[in-house]
């Protein structure tokens, strides 16, 4: 029998690393142990890494038992990120969807407990700028869920969003905006929240850790730079970085689609090296 305990990965130095999900039929050859049941396969990824994405959120609403499921499997330090449903990020007018938002916030994500990490709020690539509708859409995020606070990052994929407008209105509402290292999306790593969000979406079928060891060495350096208060200056930008540190920062930086066999590999190479 499996020993599912025998390892139990903290955050190093503030800093989760992850992939998104747990349930992907190739990760049954290269990452979960030969004959383990899928009902145990989170039970398994969660003392492995020390977050996941969870992206089935995004398509529906999951019960609130599922939430509480999700909670009891996973051990103490673990957290999920959760992607917002797609109805909401996908409406016309972001502005209109205060109720749609609500039934999310109190559908059930409260089960979750202390595993309850950051709310992802991924834009669709054809959603340009609109400061006015996005002012309000933000004014609608909540920042408390009974006694918890809820933190929010937002993807932007459209490079009308690579402007000092934005920033300056994400950073008034206190939203991290989410750097990615993929080539089809914007990528900017300007600051505009009090945590950090990477989702890295570069990894190779043919490099056992997804991403080779000299790539891997830097995102461990960027990520304790973030985490330290500061930001790396090798990455693209908007804005001049701030001539001084920050307070210590929590970072996430999750092993996103690409190469999807290799990204569990990807985080625990990542976190070693932390």
């Amino acid at each position: 029998m499996v020993d599912l305990f025998s390892n139990v990965p903290e955050p190093k130095h503030r800093i989760r690393t992850g992939m998104g999900g747990w349930t992907f039929v190739p990760w049954r050859d290269n990452f979960y142990p030969k004959g383990l049941v899928q009902r145990r396969e989170l039970e398994f990824a969660s003392r492995q890494v020390t977050a996941i994405e969870i992206n089935g959120t995004f398509y529906g609403p999951q019960k609130p038992a599922t939430f509480a499921r999700w909670r009891a499997e996973t051990p103490d330090g673990f957290v999920f990120a959760l992607k917002a449903p797609k109805q909401i990020v996908e409406s016309r007018q972001l502005a209109g969807t205060g109720a749609r938002i609500d039934g999310f916030i109190h559908g059930g994500i409260a089960e979750l407990g202390d595993r309850l990490g950051p709310l992802l709020w991924q834009l669709a690539p054809r959603r340009g700028f609109d400061r006015d509708d996005l002012a309000a859409f933000l004014g609608l995020l909540p920042r408390t869920l009974a006694d918890m606070q809820l933190r929010h990052v937002l993807e932007v994929r459209n490079p009308e969003f690579m402007c000092a407008e934005y920033l300056a209105l994400a950073r008034s509402h206190g939203v991290a905006t989410v750097f990615t290292d993929a080539p089809a999306y914007p990528s900017f790593a300007d600051i505009t929240g009090d945590f950090v969000y990477a989702r890295l979406m570069h990894s190779r079928e043919d490099v056992a850790t997804g991403y080779p060891g000299a790539e891997l060495d830097a995102w461990a350096q960027r990520a304790r730079t973030w985490a330290a208060g500061g930001e790396p200056d090798d990455l693209s930008r908007v804005e001049p970085a701030a001539g001084r540190k920050a307070p210590p920062r929590e970072v996430f930086v999750f092993f996103i689609g690409a190469a999807k066999a290799r990204n569990p590999a990807a985080a625990m190479a990542l976190h070693a090296r932390l």
